[in-house]
């Protein structure tokens, strides 16, 4: 019971960082007119930041294996981010290559967050 509560802990913290860093990109996008690229990669960072974090807190709070639990929190945040792509796109990307390459980053900086906390 302990694991979940840290685990969603360390979940919806993530997901309010994203929130935050989005909200932060998409005024750059208004105010600056960033590229498509530039912005594609500013996605793929914030990601990577809000798993990173994921994992520094789940880490923390559960305090053995902490790269297991941090790619499992990086893995949690891919599936919920995949789930309501699905729900809200009515299926996933076409493009596999990106797919693979969020989950990626998502599962590499939770492990990376859980073995750093």
């Amino acid at each position: 019971m302990r694991t979940i509560k840290i685990l969603t802990r360390s979940l919806f913290l993530s997901y309010l960082l994203s929130a935050l860093l989005l909200t932060i990109l998409a005024f750059a996008l208004f105010r600056l007119k960033l590229s498509p690229s530039r912005v594609s990669a500013g996605v793929y960072a914030i990601y990577g930041i809000s798993c990173f974090l994921g994992g520094v807190l789940a880490g923390k709070g559960l305090r053995s294996r902490k790269f297991f639990w941090g790619l499992l929190s990086g893995l949690l945040y891919f599936i919920l981010l995949a789930l309501m792509s699905f729900l809200l796109c009515k299926g996933l990307a076409e493009d596999t290559r990106m797919l693979t390459s969020v989950l990626g980053i998502c599962a590499g900086c939770g492990t990376i967050g859980g073995m750093v906390s």
